[in-house]
């Protein structure tokens, strides 16, 4: 097993970094090609959700002070109309919601976007009841170190995590990001939920529905990002999400569809950049090692998109087999070396679990050569 440990040292001297490289010339990425390109963000995924159950605010602030440059809050609505942070509506496998037998009765199956899902349900609570519930670590066999947080944190609001925002970016003298992400917009819609009218409403209020401001707005669904700019008039930017399969739901073009030159240039007449799954930038080869880099920044380039691909994670068994360290699944790999091969195909930024190793894998990619 690597020396996890070491990771994190060599990871926590880089975490200081963000300030240092705003604050002076963009360095240039390994090749002509991008020197003029801005370094790559880093983006919490979950917050850091290597370290702590993801979606707590502790994830969050985690990830600030680890040196990511956004926020990653995926948002469902409560009952009474609250957004709050959960990767998905289900809660069973992220909160202790199984431990209370008050709500016992609210265990029921739903078909969410298509699939029949049984659990407990964000929109089946009010705000009020889902704040007596904690969150647990989503994948204890992977990361064991993170249940010792379990019980500890409440599941948080979209307010909660912007003030987060607010108070970090001062404590820590940069501006953090927020990057939040609208989960199964159509399905919330039907259930008169809709997500785009709180959204909207608490990025204005927080003076961040502006073209310049520290956000992103993403959906796996082209049309809630369509009727954000359309109908609800968000100025601040927005990214298409895509599967590296399928489509999105309930819509007759494919995830590839939208990725090719042309469909790129289609969707940059007000989408802001895409967030592929990193197998869509290099794809694994039969043997699960890593394979030779598509077109697909260089297209998304030309359309001027950006990319920002997800999830990069350190454990041996989300990386191709080839950054894999010993024979332990949920042990560290080289991740920095796979980060940084990512990076040096041009990304605008990454999503990772481990907000220090991104920081340092993009020290290591901007070096100069």
């Amino acid at each position: 097993m690597a020396d996890r440990r070491q990771v994190l040292r060599l990871s926590a001297l880089a975490a200081g970094a963000p300030a240092v490289l705003g604050a002076t010339a963009a360095p240039a990425l390994a090749g002509e090609k991008h020197q003029h390109r801005p370094p790559s963000l880093v983006i919490g995924h979950r917050g850091a959700s290597g370290y702590r159950p993801e979606h707590t605010l502790s994830s969050y602030e985690l990830a600030a002070r680890l040196g990511a440059d956004f926020m990653e809050p995926d948002l469902v609505s409560t009952k009474d109309h609250v957004l709050v942070c959960r990767h998905e509506p289900e809660i069973g496998g992220t909160t202790d919601v199984a431990a209370h037998p008050e709500f016992a009765a609210r265990k029921r199956t739903v078909v969410l976007d298509g699939v029949s899902t049984t659990g407990w349900f964000t929109h089946d609570f009010t705000l009020a009841e889902l704040k007596t519930l904690r969150a647990k670590e989503r994948i204890p066999a992977v990361r064991q170190h993170n249940t010792l947080y379990d019980g500890r944190f409440e599941i948080p609001t979209l307010q909660e995590v912007l003030d987060l925002r607010k108070r970090l970016s001062k404590e820590l003298d940069r501006d953090i990001g927020v990057y939040p992400e609208t989960k199964h917009p159509t399905y919330f819609r039907a259930l008169k939920l809709d997500l785009e009218t709180p959204l909207v409403q608490a990025l204005r209020r927080n003076g961040l529905d502006r073209r310049d401001a520290k956000v992103f707005v993403q959906s796996f669904e082209y049309t809630n990002l369509q009727a954000l700019r359309e109908d609800y008039r968000l100025r601040a930017p927005l990214v298409l999400l895509t599967s590296a399969a399928g489509t999105p739901f309930n819509d007759a073009k494919t995830y590839a569809e939208y990725l090719t030159p042309a469909g790129l240039r289609r969707i940059a007449r007000f989408i802001d950049g895409i967030g592929p799954d990193k197998n869509q930038v290099i794809p694994r080869n039969a043997d699960d090692t890593l394979g030779t880099p598509t077109s697909l920044v260089a297209d998304a380039h030309a359309a001027n998109l950006k990319v920002m691909p997800y999830t990069f994670r350190a454990e041996n068994q989300f990386l191709p087999a080839d950054y894999r360290v010993g024979t332990d699944l949920a042990g560290y790999g080289r991740a920095i070396d796979e980060q940084v091969t990512f990076l040096k195909t041009g990304l605008d930024g990454l999503f990772t679990d481990q907000a220090d190793i991104g920081v340092l894998a993009r020290s290591v990619a901007y070096a100069r050569v």
